[in-house]
């Protein structure tokens, strides 16, 4: 449960703290004084979108920060599944800077709002008007269904179920589109293949045989000049090695007398040394060069194949053409064993659908289990609520399975006698909404682990009596649930544990909202207030106290 909520620098709110009770908290206050701005802000810590233009003072930063209690809740594997370490009791912060740039932290380890919001979520259920609404969706009907049967065990399997028929179902449809074009291009492709094949090519020929082929044409220049270059390096009468050996011979008689010398034959001897080598390496150069017609002219076969099929398949090198064959390959390996991938993928696709369907019946039938016994308490409690001619029908039209089974769920609802029930879309007022999602609420928390439940006005329509019996029910919940519930009525604010009054401070040159928690002599004359008026009289502090007591 939330054990302490602090908000900063956001909208009408300067700083305001609260140190919420386990049980029932109500809020109430002026209109406009910042009651239902406190939602906006809570909603931060669940991972609503954050804005720029909330921030009192745009020059600072909006903080919202809430420290929770979670020893209830059964959260560890959750945080871990975040990487996050799990603390009993737990801090979530928001950010948001003046330049927009918003930040969420767990415990002061900074986490993603995808995070936050899986967690957050956890912590708090926040009705609103637009909660209201959802109520007429199907899938907001179905996930209540779900969670009236205690369906997540269930709904594990069958989403693993679901997630390796869609898979199979993927697989299988783009192998079947894939199948028609491999057929239509096998015969071109293994033509392809089959010449690159037949080509047999090496990954550096072409500069190879572009090399053999340069020096086969120029074999009569290189010759000759190879054979100048040895004649001066060893043939002629000074020819370098001959002069070489003599310098050699002439720094050899003086080495001895300084190092200095020595340095210099042995620079001069390496290169002799090195001048020889190369002497050798040119001899052997110009011995193997012999003018071949006929293998010069398979290497121009040879390289005109190659260039010709660089052209052909619009490749700049022999590697690419290598990797253009190895592809060609293996989609003719694929067309070839086509007919036997299809048929082993449709086997997963059966086999998955199958698994899907037996899944699907079984969660289907958990459903409708709960009908009754929903509806029938849901009806009762409207009726506690006003609505004494309630009728809740539950329709079913079962389907294909889907993402969340094979059900269509529409819960539909009268509140007047001789009406049929129809959509709740279509029937119910403000308040009927209000009375029915309260029921909704009251049903769930005694199923669930409900966490700190927060109910903006869902008051709205009720008056009298039937306000009393509804504060008596959210007192109800309070015993298992922490509820926080923001209200404009008297008979909802007498029940409250503990009593927080929001109000406005014009003292100063902005607008600022505070909020305090009041003492029961204040609570009394709040209550009376909101009875009475701004002056209330003796007999609405009275009927204050009575509602109290009540």
């Amino acid at each position: 449960m939330l054990k302490h909520l602090t908000i900063k620098n956001y909208a009408l709110i300067k700083h305001l703290e609260m140190d919420p009770s386990g049980h029932l908290n109500v809020i109430t206050g002026e209109t406009g004084a910042g009651k239902s701005i406190m939602l906006g802000a809570v909603g931060l810590l669940l991972g609503s979108r954050a804005d720029t233009k909330v921030l009192w003072d745009e020059n600072e930063k909006c903080i919202v920060e809430g420290t929770f209690d979670l020893s209830a809740y059964k959260l560890k594997s959750l945080f871990e599944t975040a990487d996050l370490d799990y603390e009993s009791v737990s801090v979530i912060r928001r950010e948001i800077s003046p330049g927009g740039k918003s930040r969420a932290f767990i415990n002061d380890t900074p986490v993603t709002l995808d995070v936050m919001k899986r967690i957050g979520q956890r912590l708090m259920d926040i009705h609103s008007q637009h909660e209201t609404l959802a109520l007429g969706e199907q899938s907001f009907q179905l996930e209540l269904i779900d969670a009236f049967a205690a369906n997540d065990k269930i709904k594990t399997p069958y989403r693993q179920a679901w997630k390796t028929y869609s898979k199979a179902k993927s697989v299988y449809e783009e192998l079947l589109s894939e199948s028609s074009s491999l057929k239509q291009e096998a015969d071109f492709v293994r033509f392809q293949w089959d010449e690159l094949s037949k080509a047999d090519l090496e990954e550096n020929e072409q500069e190879k045989l572009e090399s053999e082929l340069k020096i086969s044409e120029h074999a009569e220049d290189i010759k000759t000049r190879f054979n100048q270059a040895i004649h001066h390096l060893g043939q002629s009468e000074y020819s370098i090695t001959t002069v070489l050996a003599e310098i050699k011979a002439q720094l050899q008689a003086v080495a001895s007398y300084s190092p200095a010398y020595e340095t210099l034959y042995t620079r001069l001897e390496s290169i002799r040394l090195e001048a020889e080598d190369i002497l050798l390496e040119i001899e052997r150069e110009e011995s193997s060069i012999e003018f071949d017609p006929r293998q010069s002219e398979e290497v121009k076969e040879r390289l005109s194949l190659i260039y010709q099929l660089l052209q052909k398949h619009r490749k700049s090198s022999i590697k690419e053409l290598l990797e253009f064959q190895e592809a060609l390959r293996i989609k003719t390996e694929k067309t070839e064993n086509l007919d036997e991938a299809l048929a082993a993928a449709k086997s997963d696709l059966e086999k998955s659908k199958t698994l899907v369907a037996q899944y699907a019946k079984e969660l289907s039938l958990t459903r409708e289990k709960v009908f009754n016994s929903l509806t029938r308490q849901i009806v009762q409690l409207l009726v506690e609520l006003g609505i004494p001619d309630a009728v809740i029908k539950i329709e079913n039209e079962k389907g294909e399975a889907g993402p969340s089974g094979m059900d269509a769920i529409e819960i539909l609802f009268s509140a007047n006698k001789g009406l049929a029930p129809r959509p709740l879309t279509q029937v119910a007022s403000g308040g009927e909404f209000s009375r029915l999602m309260f029921a909704v609420k009251y049903v769930m928390a005694e199923k669930t682990a409900m966490p700190t439940l927060i109910l903006d006005e869902i008051d709205t329509g009720i008056s009298g009596e039937i306000a009393i019996r509804l504060g008596r029910m959210m007192k109800e919940i309070a015993q298992r649930h922490q509820v926080i519930s923001i209200s404009h009525l008297p008979q909802i604010a007498a029940k409250g544990d503990t009593h927080f009054y929001v109000y406005k401070d014009n003292t100063s040159d902005k607008t600022i909202s505070l909020i305090k928690k009041l003492s029961e002599a204040e609570r009394i004359e709040e209550i009376a207030k909101m009875i009475g008026g701004s002056k209330p009289s003796a007999k609405a502090i009275e009927n204050a106290r009575e509602l109290m007591e009540g």
